[in-house]
């Protein structure tokens, strides 16, 4: 099979974007168990790409059930070099409207139940995570959402919390007090991951809703599906213009961010684990 450079994670509806041709939809085994669902692999615009639902096909996955290390694995082991995270969020900031686009240059963690590294067993690595979205990949998302005509914001803090509850009207009206812009359940430990196994890693962030905090604004799931069926042409519009842009080489530093981070002695980590992380670590060891 040949590599793909290129991962979309996001609803079971993106993947169905008009023109898409060469459909294959396969299995990727992991060390981790096994990813959200089989991996569609299609040709969009002259690009190969790998597309993941996130929750599952009909969504039967809640976000702290989502095996993020077998998906983010899975795309390793298919030589995905990039990724493309559509993810539905609601917005902390007026100026952030339901069906907007942002694409957040940080991340604030509140989520604690998921397992959030590929480092364990006798392996020990510290990555740089200070800026968690790729930023040659952010830019290049910004302005294509622009181009195609989406209303579109660059920069911002993107919270992740446990879920699946939504969040307390005080937890909403504190983290806008903080300064945060969106709100999610997904992107943590998504992101950390993508960086662990060296991968570019960007969030498009669709507004689904203002969560708890806006007054005649009620967050409820009938709403948020309506304002993401409504993002969704939007999505695949987005998507078939930014994959021609994704083939130049990356100049980035997300290639290299296992480079000083292992801080193991060689020989005092087990073979088996070695092993089981080669297509992570397998270049340095």
């Amino acid at each position: 099979m040949a590599e793909v450079k290129i991962g979309i994670i996001g609803g079971s509806g993106i993947y169905d974007i008009e023109g898409v041709t060469d459909v294959e939809l396969i299995e990727v085994d992991t060390p981790f168990g096994a990813p959200s669902d089989k991996i569609l692999l299609g040709t969009l615009s002259g690009v190969r790409f790998a597309f993941l639902p996130r929750h599952a096909r009909g969504h039967k996955i809640s976000p702290t059930n989502l095996n993020f290390r077998a998906n983010i694995f899975a795309f390793k082991k298919l030589g995905v070099e990039e990724i493309i995270s559509i993810s539905a969020v609601g917005s902390l900031k007026e100026e952030l409207k339901p069906r907007d686009f942002v694409v957040p240059d940080q991340l604030f963690d509140r989520t604690k139940m998921r397992a959030s590294t590929f480092f364990e067993e006798g392996i020990v690595a510290h990555v740089g995570f200070a800026d968690p979205f790729c930023p040659r990949l952010s830019q290049m998302a910004y302005d294509t959402a622009r181009q195609v005509g989406i209303p579109a914001h660059k920069g911002g803090t993107y919270i992740c919390i446990e879920g699946p509850q939504f969040s307390t009207r005080a937890e909403s009206k504190v983290y806008r007090q903080l300064g945060f812009s969106i709100i999610g359940m997904t992107n943590v430990p998504e992101a950390k991951l993508a960086r662990e196994a060296e991968m570019c890693y960007v969030t498009v962030a669709l507004v689904t809703d203002y969560d708890v905090w806006k007054e005649d604004e009620e967050v409820n799931v009938d709403k948020i599906m309506a304002n993401l069926a409504a993002n969704t042409d939007n999505a695949k519009k987005f998507i078939k213009n930014l994959l021609p842009k994704l083939s130049a080489a990356r100049s980035c530093a997300c290639a290299q961010a296992l480079a000083t981070a292992v801080v193991t002695a060689k020989d005092a980590i087990p073979k088996k684990t070695l092993e089981k992380l080669k297509p992570i670590v397998g270049k340095y060891f």
